[in-house]
C-alpha cells in the first residue's frame, strides 16, 4: 500500500493561505501565550505550520521505521514533494519566505530520511543469511576432534653383511665330494696289437 506523503499538508495550507487567501498574513500574530516567567509569546500562522511541519515529518520517520511500511513510491513522492516545494521557492516571489523555506527543508529531511532506512534495512537483511550459515558450518568442525598425523612408516633395519670367514666356510661345506675314479676296462679291438685288425705301423706281409 502506498503511503501519503504527510508534508503535503503544511505545504498545501501554506499554497492555499498565499494564493486564495491573501488577506491572511503568515506573520501577523493569531494568538498570544503567557508563559510562567511572565513573558507573553505571539503565535502566528507560519509558526503553526512549521510546527505542524515538524510532527508530519516525526510520522513519516516512524512510518519509515517500519518493517516493510516504506516503498518505492513512497519515496519517489516525497522527491516530488520535494522539488515541487523548491521550484515554489525559487520561481514565485510569494514564496521566497523564511517559513516557505524551512517546509521545503523538512520535506528534502523526509526524503533524505527514507532512502537511508531502506539502505540500512537492505544491509542488514542481506547480512542476516550469512550470519545465520556461520555457526552452522563452524559447528562440525569444532565438535570433530583434532587428528593426530599418522605416524612415519619405520625404515627397514639393513641386512647384515656377511663376514669373509663365514662365506668361505659355506662355499667349503656346499661344495660336493669327489667322486670315485672307475678302471678303464679295455675293449678288444681298441687296444693296439690285439684282435685281427692290424695296426697301420704293421707292414703287410
Amino acid at each position: 500500500m502506498v503511503g501519503f506523503p504527510l508534508l503535503l499538508i503544511p505545504l498545501a495550507v501554506y499554497n492555499i493561505v498565499v494564493l486564495l487567501m491573501r488577506d491572511v498574513s503568515l506573520t501577523a500574530p493569531v494568538l498570544t501565550l503567557p508563559l510562567m516567567s511572565g513573558a507573553e509569546w505571539p503565535i502566528s500562522l507560519g509558526d503553526m505550520l512549521l510546527a505542524l511541519a515538524a510532527l508530519m515529518l516525526l510520522l513519516e520517520i516512524v512510518k519509515g521505521a517500519r518493517p516493510g511500511a516504506k516503498f518505492l513510491m513512497d519515496h519517489l513522492l516525497s522527491l516530488v514533494v520535494f522539488g515541487a516545494a523548491a521550484a515554489e521557492f525559487l520561481l514565485l516571489p510569494k514564496f521566497g519566505t523564511s517559513v516557505f523555506f524551512l517546509l521545503t527543508l523538512f520535506a528534502l529531511v523526509d526524503f533524505l530520511t527514507g532512502v537511508t532506512l531502506r539502505r540500512r534495512r537492505y544491509t542488514a537483511v542481506a547480512a542476516a543469511p550469512v550470519a545465520r550459515r556461520a555457526p552452522r558450518q563452524a559447528a562440525p568442525e569444532a565438535a570433530a576432534p583434532p587428528r593426530e598425523p599418522a605416524p612415519a612408516p619405520a625404515a627397514p633395519a639393513p641386512a647384515p653383511v656377511p663376514s669373509a670367514a663365514s662365506v668361505a666356510e659355506s662355499v667349503l661345506l656346499d661344495r660336493p665330494d669327489p667322486s670315485v675314479v672307475q678302471p678303464a676296462v679295455p675293449s678288444p679291438g681298441i687296444q693296439p696289437g690285439d684282435g685281427a685288425h692290424p695296426s697301420p705301423d704293421t707292414p703287410p706281409r
